[in-house]
């Protein structure tokens, strides 16, 4: 009974939410969905971050509706491109911002404290062949080099390196779909890595020249 009682009051503060979401972008003289609904969607950015409940890209970036297009799932992860047969959300959701909506950017957003990079260096915590376990593995590689490069590491050492490390391994496997690859050698779509550190406030991004993540300074 406690359970259903604060069940209900969750869902009436979304719907409280959801009044105060009316009445900022529908009773405006000209509404901002108005415009969205009769002209469509195109959003410049398509925004790859993950599931986790702290980490909105449209609250971290204060953005506007119609801004970026979201897809989030564990860890942020990108699978490599695959030719079989199945069910390929993430894949799906990257073909249609890049090849129907021709965005210009797209940004790998990874964070501190990942539940899905953790699984990795503590996997007793995930159900043995789970959907988790096996989604994780597309970051096996960065967690081999983060090994590779702790040899010595503390778990909270080794996950704060993967869980930037694992953003990389993303931007690699982005550039193995073809239509990515086309965008950005023939209408200059660029990628960008970047991570939050929701400790300390602070934002990174990953510098490809260089090989490692330098801090965005805001002036």
């Amino acid at each position: 009974m406690n359970q259903d009682r604060t069940l209900k009051k969750e869902i009436l503060k979304m719907v409280a939410g959801f009044r105060r979401f009316r009445e900022r972008f529908y009773h405006e003289e000209t509404s901002i969905y108005e415009r969205l609904a009769s002209s469509g969607q195109r959003p410049k950015t398509l925004m790859i971050a993950c599931s986790d409940s702290r980490v909105d890209p449209a609250i971290l970036f204060s953005s506007s509706p119609g801004e970026i297009f979201v897809v989030r799932n564990v860890a942020n992860l990108v699978p490599p491109f695959e030719s079989s047969q199945g069910f390929h959300g993430v894949s799906a959701a990257i073909e249609f911002a890049v090849v129907n909506l021709a965005v210009e950017n797209i940004v790998v957003l990874g964070h501190r404290q990942c539940g899905g990079i953790r699984s990795l260096f503590q996997p007793e915590n995930l159900q043995k062949g789970g959907f988790v376990a096996q989604w994780m593995t597309i970051a096996e590689e960065a967690k081999g080099k983060v090994l590779v490069k702790n040899p010595h590491g503390d778990v909270e050492t080794l996950c704060r390196e993967c869980e930037r490390e694992s953003i990389v391994t993303s931007l690699d496997n982005l550039r193995t779909f073809h239509f990515i690859d086309d965008a950005i050698k023939n209408r200059g779509l660029q990628l960008f890595g970047v991570y939050f550190d929701l400790e300390s406030g602070q934002l990174w991004h990953y510098d490809d020249v260089i090989g490692s993540f330098e801090e965005l300074t805001l002036s």
